[in-house]
């Protein structure tokens, strides 16, 4: 994690796809509780696996997007899979994630391990029956996550191949996968490889690659695909080629990796328009935080507006909120559904989530000022915010405006716990803190915008 001040500020310049969807598949790693660097050796897996196969330029490009958006969709079960759960969804869904459902006895013995976990008897055993009771539910987990993962790949004008990918992730050769029990070839093949890739990645990085290769040999004919099993084996022999795939730069291996058919550089819109979609990915994961990230967009950018900003920097303080959030993603939904007050620890875990941001945004070159101010939305001009403690000059303009509509849209909108506070009255308590944590011309501005259009 960070611990060191983001200091570097720019503007939007034009960004490959693959550079941006890289940075980001780190902050959907964050929410599947995945092992850091997880999607990007997934698709070093499934790239290597394609060109195997002699899939054609155009199949590999969807592929190679599907890989990096295949955990699109799971932050919209985190929020049920907690409640189901009692458990930290973070740790639960990485170790349910490869228990092999064909084995009963298995299953319901990962199950009652990873039920309220540390909870003691009586929390695990009311668990426990409220899934044996809920039927279906893992259907439900897996299709919520596949449908809109799909979705969010259709979003962003990714080929059918890439959506019908994601949407298949988890079926199983034997017909006894989620969402729909396809079976066999109706599995589309890229759906078929991206499944073996991760199971591979999973286990390698828990037990080694041997060991991995023996879970994708046992499972062979039941979750895999046989073909894709058998080749994957001789992989065990290329002891060079797996440390590339797990080393420090796997983030430029894996970019070098991007088909030209599929390569393209983004303008500022269509930044913005992969910076919405992930601002779905963060708004879902809470029903505490619906719309929050689009909403203060919104106000953010009608903001800079009214002070007087150009349209490029308005539309960096637009990407700025609906990233602004990000690092969440690394929240346990224990504590972002929680009730009531948050212990110490607690505390310390939500008040990193900026930081979480950074690590992630500061990935992207074109894009480390809208980084910064995205990363700064807690600080406060006196120094009393967090994660930093940045105050004064050292917190810029347009930070100071996201700090002010980010506590704006906190406590305008409703909640499934509260109803929203009136406009007139948070203007007036934001006001209480003018000059002190919250800067004027932030609020002036806030205050001549009496109304936004949403965001679509």
């Amino acid at each position: 994690m960070l611990t060191t001040v983001p200091t570097v500020a720019g503007s939007p310049l034009l960004v490959a796809t693959a550079e941006l969807l890289t940075a980001l598949s780190h902050a959907l790693d964050l929410t599947e509780g995945a092992p850091p660097g997880h999607t990007l050796r997934s698709c070093v897996l499934g790239m290597r696996l394609a060109a195997e196969l002699g899939l054609d330029e155009t199949t590999r490009a969807a592929l190679y997007y599907a890989l990096l958006l295949k955990d699109a969709g799971c932050s919209a079960n985190a929020a049920r899979m907690t409640q189901l759960f009692g458990a930290d969804d973070r740790v639960v869904k990485p170790r349910m994630k490869i228990v092999d459902a064909n084995d009963r006895t298995r299953l319901a013995l990962e199950t009652w391990r990873n039920v309220a976990i540390g909870r003691g008897l009586l929390p695990k055993v009311r668990h426990m029956l409220g899934i044996a009771r809920g039927g279906a539910v893992t259907q439900e987990l897996i299709r919520t996550r596949c449908e809109r993962g799909a979705d969010i790949a259709a979003r962003l004008g990714f080929p059918d191949a890439t959506r019908e990918a994601i949407r298949s992730l988890d079926e199983h050769w034997n017909g006894n996968g989620q969402p729909i029990g396809l079976a066999g070839e109706a599995i589309p093949l890229l759906s078929r490889i991206a499944n073996v890739v991760q199971v591979i990645d999973v286990v390698a990085v828990a037990h080694g690659p041997a060991v991995a290769l023996e879970v994708v040999r046992a499972r062979s004919g039941s979750w895999f695909d046989p073909s894709l099993a058998d080749r994957v084996q001789a992989w065990r022999r290329d002891r060079t080629w797996w440390t590339r795939a797990v080393d420090e730069g796997i983030e430029t291996h894996v970019t070098t990796l991007e088909p030209a058919a599929g390569s393209r550089l983004l303008d500022p819109l269509g930044v913005e328009r992969v910076a919405r979609a992930f601002a779905d990915v963060v708004d879902a994961k809470s029903p505490f935080t619906f719309r929050h990230s689009v909403n203060v967009a919104a106000w953010v950018g009608a903001m800079a507006r009214v002070a007087g900003a150009s349209e490029a920097t308005a539309g960096t303080l637009v990407v700025a909120g609906l990233l602004h959030d990000v690092g969440k993603l690394g929240v346990s939904n224990l504590i972002l559904d929680k009730a009531g007050a948050l212990d110490a620890d607690e505390r310390t875990a939500i008040e990193a989530h900026p930081a979480h941001t950074w690590a992630i945004l500061s990935r992207i070159s074109a894009l480390e000022g809208i980084a910064r101010i995205a990363s700064l939305h807690h600080e406060k001009l006196d120094g009393s915010g967090y994660p930093w403690r940045v105050g004064g000059d050292a917190l810029d303009r347009w930070a100071r405006m996201l700090v002010v509509a980010d506590i704006y849209e906190a406590l305008t909108a409703d909640r499934p716990y509260r109803a929203g506070i009136p406009r007139d009255t948070v203007l007036t308590m934001l006001e209480r803190d003018r000059g002190t944590k919250l800067d004027g011309e932030a609020l002036d501005a806030l205050a001549a915008v009496e109304h936004v259009e949403p965001i679509p």
